[in-house]
C-alpha cells in the first residue's frame, strides 16, 4: 500500500511538472510562424495594381502616364543596406537603399488623346527623378540597377528614350538637373566600389564622444555614425565627382567632395555649393553637419567662399528657434545671378526681446561687394518668393504660435502684410500661389492684370472640403473665385496651363466614379476627361461612406469618416463592432479644432496601412477619427493630453451607439505612429475599448527627451508631463488586449523598436494581454509585400478574437 502511494505521488508530481511546463512555454515561448495572409477580400484589395501618375508639361502639350512600382519583396529589403549618418543606402549601386519607382512609361498627346509607348527604355525599368528640360522637349530620368543608376533622357516628340551617362551616378546625397536644354548636371561615383573601406574584427580603439560646455540638445535620430569606421564609410560612399553631360559628353567640374546641395545659378553663369565637412556629427544626421557654402563658376573653379556653418547639434530646441547661423542659401529666382539667405538677429533665441528676429541678405555678381540688407521680419522668416511683376513675398511665422505670414515688400524694405492666419485654421486658408517659368526658366508667382495672383486651395468648408482657384489682389487684398468644386464631387487643381484663357487641369473623383484627370475651360465652362484609369478595387464597392459630426463634452466639434459593410442595414443587422483609428493633432484653438476636415464625396481607395479593409469583414469603421489636443491662450495642449483623448474617445463611441450602428461593448482603437501613442494611453488610462492596435509608435517619452511632436518643453522642464504622457509609466494598468507591430528597421525619429520591446516587456510583466509582432527589415512605414499581408492577418486575427467574437463585458465611461 505504502509502495502504491509512493508511485502515486510520483506521477502526480511528474503531471504537475508538465503541467508547469505547459503553463510556462505558453507564458514565455515566442511564436516561431511563417507568414500568413488575412482573407481574400482583403488579399485582394491590397494586392491590386497601382493607378498610374501622371506629369504634364506646362503648356498641356503632353502628359507623361508613369506605371507605379508594386510592394517589393521581403528578400528585396534584406539587400545589402548601410544605415549611417541617417541615410539609408545600397552599398552595391550607391543610391538609396528603399525608393518607389516608375516601371512603365507612356507619352500622350493632349491635342490628339493618341498615348504612344517610349522606345529605348531599359528592361526591368526602375526609374525615378524624372524632370523635365527648360524648353519640355525632353525629360531625363535616372534608372536603377543591381550594380549602377544610370540616367536615360526621352526625346518627348520622337517618343524615345537614350542612356546619356557613362559615368555611374551617386544618389547618396546627390540629384540630376537640368542646366540647359541640351546639359545635365549630376553627382557621379568618385571611386569603384572595389574601394570601399573593409571593416576588421577588432576596432583600434573605444568609441569616444565629448562635449566641451557647448549646449547641444538634439532630437533622437536614428541610423547615426557611431564608430571611426562608420565615417570612413560615409565618406567613400558620400563623396561624388561633380559632372556636366552636354548632350552625352561629360566633363567633370572641380575635384570629388562631399556635396550636399548644388544649384545653378538662373543665367547658368555660377554653381551654388554646399560641401559637408569633417568632423562628422555622431548626434544628427548628414544634413546637419559642418559645411562649407561656396560660389564657384561652371567648370568648378572657386569664385568665393560665403560661409562655414556648424553642425545643427548646437541648434538650440524649441519650435521657433534655430541654428545661429546663416540658413536658406539660395539664388533669387528673376535675377541672374543674386544670392539670397536669412540670419537670425537674436542669436536663435525667440525668447530674446527684439522688433526684428531674422533679417534676410543678397549678394549679387561678382560677389565682392558687402551683402545687402534685403529685409527684416517680427517672426522667424521662412522664405522669400518672386513674382512675375518683380515684387516680393515675405513669409514669416511660429510654430509655436501656429500662426503665420504673408507679406509683401515695399520700395522702402518695410512689409505691406497681406495675410495674418492661424495655421490651423483652415475655413480661412488661402491657398498656395500658383506659378510659371519665368525667362531664367525659374517658378515665380504669376501675376495676371497687373496686380492679381492666382491661389489653389483645399476649400476646408462647414460642407467639408470643396477645393478652389482664386484671384487674390496684392494692393487691395480682394478675393474673387474663379472656379469652386461643386458637390458631390472633390475635385482638385493640378495646374494652370493657360493663364489667358484660364485652362487648368483638374482631378476629379465622387463616391462613385474613380479619380480621373479633366481639363477645364474655364472661361467657356466645359471639361474634358483625359485619363480613364479604371477602378483598380472594384471589392470596396458598395461600401458606404458618410462624414458624421458630434461634440465633446468640453464642447469641441468633432468629426469622422464612417463607412459601413456593403449591405447593411441597421434595422435589420443591427449594431457592429466598431474599429476607430486616429491621429491626434495639436491645436491652440478650440474653434480652428472644430472646423470640419476632408470630404465625404471621395472615392474610397485603400492603401496597406488603411482600416477601411475591415469595413469588408462585418466592421463599421471611423476612420480620420478627431482626436484633438487644445491648449489656448498660455495653456500647452498636453498639459491634458490624456483627459482629451478620453473625452474624444467617449463623444465618437457614443455618436455610432446613439445612430444604432455600433456596439459600444465592441469597439477597437488603433494608429499609427503618433497614433499608436494615443491607443496605448487609452487602453492604460480607460476601459473604453475591447482592443487595441499600436503600429510603430513611442510609449516611453523620457526617451524622447529633448521635445516631441509639437512639444518643445524638455523633460527636465515638464517632467510631470513627460512621464504622465508616456503609456510605459502606466504599464501595469494595461489589460485591454494590444497588439503592438514595429518595423525592425524603424528609422524614424523617436519611434525606435525598442519602444515597443520595452512596453510589451512591462505589460506581459505585469500580466496584460499583449502580442508584439516585429516586422523584419521594415522602416516607420512598412513596404514589403509578405510583411503588409501578414501584418493584416494579425489585425484580423487580433479584431476577430477580442473584438468581434468577443464576450460582452460592459461598457465603462
Amino acid at each position: 500500500m505504502s509502495h502504491f502511494k509512493l508511485n502515486k505521488t510520483s506521477n502526480m508530481k511528474n503531471i504537475f511538472i508538465i503541467a508547469l511546463l505547459f503553463i510556462c512555454n505558453s507564458i514565455f515561448a515566442q511564436d516561431a510562424i511563417e507568414y500568413q495572409t488575412p482573407p481574400k477580400e482583403i488579399y485582394d484589395l491590397v494586392m491590386a495594381k497601382p493607378t498610374p501618375g501622371v506629369t504634364f508639361d506646362s503648356k498641356g502639350q503632353y502628359m507623361l502616364i508613369l506605371e507605379r512600382s508594386s510592394m517589393p519583396s521581403v528578400e528585396d529589403l534584406a539587400q545589402p543596406e548601410l544605415r549611417i549618418a541617417g541615410l539609408r543606402i545600397n552599398p552595391n549601386n550607391f543610391g538609396p537603399s528603399r525608393s518607389a519607382y516608375t516601371t512603365g512609361i507612356l507619352i500622350k498627346e493632349m491635342a490628339t488623346g493618341k498615348e504612344f509607348p517610349v522606345a529605348g527604355l531599359p528592361a526591368n525599368l526602375k526609374a525615378g527623378n524624372l524632370r523635365w528640360s527648360p524648353n519640355e522637349d525632353k525629360a531625363a530620368f535616372t534608372n536603377t540597377t543591381n550594380t549602377a543608376i544610370d540616367i536615360y533622357v526621352i526625346d518627348i516628340k520622337a517618343h524615345k528614350a537614350a542612356k546619356v551617362n557613362k559615368a555611374a551616378v551617386n544618389l547618396v546625397l546627390g540629384s540630376i538637373d537640368w542646366v540647359d536644354n541640351s546639359t545635365l548636371l549630376y553627382t557621379a561615383v568618385n571611386k569603384p566600389l572595389a574601394m570601399a573601406p573593409k571593416k576588421t574584427l577588432a576596432p583600434k580603439g573605444p568609441v569616444i564622444q565629448q562635449n566641451l560646455g557647448k549646449v547641444a540638445a538634439s532630437p533622437t535620430f536614428q541610423d547615426l555614425i557611431k564608430s571611426p569606421f562608420d565615417e570612413t564609410q560615409f565618406e567613400f560612399y558620400a563623396t561624388t565627382q561633380l559632372v556636366k553631360n552636354s548632350n552625352g559628353v561629360e566633363t567633370n567640374i572641380g575635384s570629388p567632395a562631399i556635396y550636399s546641395n548644388v544649384e545653378p545659378s538662373p543665367d547658368k553663369k555660377y554653381l551654388l555649393i554646399e560641401r559637408i565637412d569633417k568632423p562628422f556629427s555622431y548626434l544628427v544626421t548628414a544634413y546637419g553637419f559642418n559645411s562649407t557654402m561656396m560660389i564657384t563658376d561652371m567648370n568648378g573653379t572657386l569664385v568665393k567662399t560665403i560661409a562655414k556653418l556648424p553642425s545643427s547639434e548646437l541648434e538650440p530646441r524649441g519650435n521657433d528657434n534655430v541654428l545661429n547661423a546663416p540658413r536658406g542659401y539660395t539664388w533669387l529666382s528673376n535675377t541672374p545671378s543674386t544670392l539670397q539667405w536669412i540670419e537670425p538677429l537674436d542669436s536663435g533665441m525667440i525668447k530674446n526681446k527684439m522688433e526684428f528676429h531674422d533679417a534676410a541678405y543678397t549678394l549679387a555678381a561678382p560677389f565682392t561687394s558687402e551683402p545687402r540688407l534685403f529685409c527684416k521680419t517680427a517672426m522667424r522668416m521662412y522664405g522669400i518668393a518672386m513674382l512675375s511683376n518683380n515684387t516680393y513675398f515675405i513669409t514669416e511665422g511660429s510654430r509655436a504660435q501656429h500662426r503665420q505670414k504673408l507679406s509683401s515688400l515695399n520700395p522702402d524694405r518695410s512689409l505691406n502684410l497681406l495675410i495674418d492666419r492661424s495655421t490651423d485654421d483652415a475655413y480661412n486658408d488661402p491657398g498656395t500661389p500658383m506659378t510659371e517659368k519665368n525667362n531664367f526658366g525659374r517658378n515665380t508667382i504669376k501675376v495676371i492684370n497687373g496686380t492679381k495672383i492666382v491661389m489653389r486651395g483645399i476649400g476646408a468648408s462647414p460642407k467639408g472640403d470643396l477645393p478652389f482657384l482664386n484671384t487674390f489682389d496684392i494692393y487691395t487684398k480682394e478675393i474673387k473665385q474663379l472656379w469652386r468644386c461643386e458637390e458631390p464631387y472633390y475635385e482638385t487643381v493640378t495646374d494652370v496651363l493657360d493663364y489667358d484663357k484660364m485652362i487648368i487641369v483638374t482631378n476629379k473623383q465622387s463616391q462613385t466614379e474613380q479619380p480621373n484627370y479633366y481639363i477645364r475651360d474655364l472661361k467657356n465652362n466645359s471639361a474634358k476627361v483625359i485619363t480613364a484609369f479604371p477602378d483598380p478595387q472594384p471589392g470596396l464597392r458598395g461600401i458606404t461612406k458618410q462624414k458624421i459630426t458630434y461634440k465633446r463634452k468640453d464642447g469641441v466639434d468633432l468629426a469622422a469618416d464612417l463607412y459601413l459593410p456593403k449591405g447593411y442595414d441597421a434595422k435589420k443587422d443591427g449594431p457592429l463592432p466598431v474599429m476607430m483609428w486616429a491621429y491626434p493633432r495639436e491645436f491652440k484653438s478650440a474653434a480652428d479644432a472644430a472646423q470640419l476636415r476632408g470630404s465625404k464625396y471621395t472615392f474610397t481607395r485603400v492603401g496597406y496601412g488603411s482600416i477601411v479593409f475591415w469595413a469588408t469583414q462585418g466592421y463599421a469603421i471611423m476612420d480620420n477619427t478627431e482626436f484633438p489636443i487644445v491648449g489656448e491662450g498660455d495653456k500647452q495642449p498636453n498639459d491634458n493630453f490624456v483627459d482629451q483623448l478620453t473625452w474624444s474617445a467617449e463623444a465618437a463611441i457614443d455618436k455610432v451607439a446613439e445612430m444604432g450602428v455600433g456596439d459600444r461593448n465592441r469597439v477597437a482603437v488603433g494608429g499609427h505612429s503618433y497614433g499608436a501613442f494615443m491607443t496605448a494611453n487609452l487602453v492604460a488610462h480607460t476601459n473604453l475599448f475591447k482592443a487595441g492596435i499600436a503600429r510603430s509608435g513611442a510609449y516611453n517619452r523620457t526617451l524622447t527627451p529633448f521635445g516631441f511632436q509639437n512639444e518643445e518643453r524638455t523633460y527636465w522642464q515638464a517632467p510631470e508631463v513627460y512621464n504622465g504622457m508616456s503609456p510605459f509609466s502606466y504599464a501595469d494598468k494595461i489589460k485591454t488586449p494590444l497588439l503592438m507591430i514595429h518595423g525592425e528597421a524603424d528609422n524614424n525619429p523617436g519611434t525606435f523598436p525598442i519602444q515597443s520591446e520595452r512596453l510589451y516587456n512591462a505589460i506581459k510583466g505585469h500580466g496584460g494581454t499583449v502580442r508584439f509582432v516585429q516586422l523584419p527589415f521594415e522602416s516607420h512605414g512598412y513596404a514589403a509585400r509578405e510583411n503588409i499581408l501578414h501584418m493584416l492577418w494579425e489585425q484580423n486575427q487580433w479584431l476577430n478574437k477580442y473584438v468581434k467574437n468577443a464576450a460582452g463585458t460592459p461598457y465603462v465611461k
